[in-house]
């Protein structure tokens, strides 16, 4: 009886049957004198040599490694090489979850506002989620800057640089809006400086500053950013997303309320500048030396207060901080406009001190300062109107109008100061 001859066999990789799958797997995991495929554990050893290389190398350069064993592995099995481009970021793929590859990416363009946009980039600011071009987050999208523009927008998978315009229109800077996208792609070499970031609003009146939202290392940021960026700046391309929809007058402006949390010393964000703008619009120009930014400003108050007051609102209704009614006679534009400035009784006077607003004083600037408050809206303490004796009545309506900007403790204790007094007159 002769010796059967064996010959080495290697399942394809698409074979579902039991044997082929049975095969690949004892193959991959037995070593070779037990019956496991010597490739496998070459390819295996391959690996590791590329993983150890990423520690010493830069991530381009890792990767490249990696595409270059992807390759030679897809030549032996008869398959097509991975298409990633060498470029520190991913490759265009789907939406990834637990790490399980979902659906193929959808090319469809998807509609969705300014507004959605920005939450879902502040999302990521808020999560400080870490940068990688590997990982995915919880959302399924990859965690580099092509898929945080690609999950700002609402993509239907993880695009690149070298895709994202394909889903965005071509605009000026000079028409950025929050939103919009300044992208680098060097085709040459895109591991050679290509990025994305996603614009938040100019920063100042100038417009040569502006709020960055970048997936970047260590984690997702929101930063001042000289336009277009720190490097390569001439080569930054402006885009707008084609799924916009919801733009206010072609604007792409909010024209639902962004609720209060959004305006308010501390607020930094878009919709203060868009507030600006509708200020400015509406007569407000005089009190901005540099135009409307997103940092929230006295003049930001200053202008708000102005419009409440020009709809003949007084007390908490002309406080300086937007609500739905204000934002609404803005947004529209069917609110009374700001009146011009004045000069003579318009003007603030100056501050007389502190002393002049005591127990047991009487003079003309305790009346004055009484008379403002009840033109302002805080008069409810005083039962016959202001004279010239300070009184806790008088005391007590300063206390609110100083509550009303939101101070607190000894800064709203009643007894006008330098500040106190500029806005009362404002």
């Amino acid at each position: 009886m002769t010796a059967p001859v064996f010959e080495e066999y290697e399942p394809a990789a698409d074979c579902g049957c039991a044997g082929c799958a049975r095969q690949r797997r004892t193959a991959a995991v037995l070593p070779v004198r037990y019956g496991g495929h010597p490739a496998a554990h070459g390819a295996r050893r391959a690996l590791v040599l590329v993983t150890a290389a990423g520690v010493v190398l830069s991530c381009g350069a890792a990767q490249a490694a990696a595409t270059a064993w992807a390759a030679g592995r897809g030549a032996r099995a008869g398959t097509s090489a991975d298409p990633r481009p060498d470029t520190p970021q991913g490759a265009v793929g789907p939406l990834v979850d637990s790490g399980a590859s979902g659906p193929p990416a959808s090319t469809a363009v998807r509609a969705t506002t300014r507004d959605e946009i920005m939450r879902r980039a502040e999302k990521w600011v808020s999560a400080r989620v870490p940068y990688s071009m590997t990982a995915y987050w919880s959302d399924g999208y990859r965690q580099d800057c092509s898929g945080f523009v690609s999950m700002a927008w609402d993509l239907g998978g993880n695009e690149w640089t070298g895709s994202l315009a394909g889903f965005g229109t071509k605009i000026a800077r000079a028409d950025l809006q929050p939103g919009d996208i300044l992208l680098f792609h060097n085709p040459a070499d895109p591991a050679a400086g290509s990025h994305v970031t996603i614009f938040g609003g100019w920063t100042d009146g100038t417009h040569s500053h502006y709020t960055a939202y970048e997936q970047t290392r260590p984690y997702t940021r929101k930063a001042t950013t000289p336009m277009a960026y720190w490097s390569n700046s001439a080569q930054y391309v402006a885009y707008r997303y084609k799924g916009l929809t919801a733009q206010s007058g072609g604007s792409g402006s909010a024209t639902s309320f962004p609720g209060a949390s959004k305006f308010g010393p501390g607020a930094d964000n878009a919709f203060v500048t868009q507030l600006g703008k509708l200020l400015i619009a509406q007569g407000g120009k005089r009190f901005y030396r540099v135009g409307a930014g997103p940092r929230w400003t006295d003049a930001d108050r200053r202008a708000t207060q102005a419009f409440q007051l020009a709809q003949g609102w007084k007390g908490k209704e002309a406080d300086g901080i937007p609500g739905p009614g204000t934002w609404e006679l803005l947004v529209k534009g069917t609110g009374r406009t700001i009146p011009a400035a004045g000069g003579g009784a318009d003007e603030a006077p100056a501050f007389p001190g502190r002393g002049s607003f005591r127990p047991g004083q009487s003079n003309s600037d305790v009346q004055r300062l009484g008379t403002q408050l009840v033109k302002k809206g805080y008069g409810r303490y005083y039962a016959k109107g202001p004279d010239r004796r300070w009184t806790e009545a008088d005391r007590r309506n300063v206390e609110a109008f100083q509550k009303a900007q939101g101070w607190r403790g000894s800064a709203a204790d009643g007894y006008p100061g330098p500040e106190t007094w500029r806005r009362l007159f404002a």
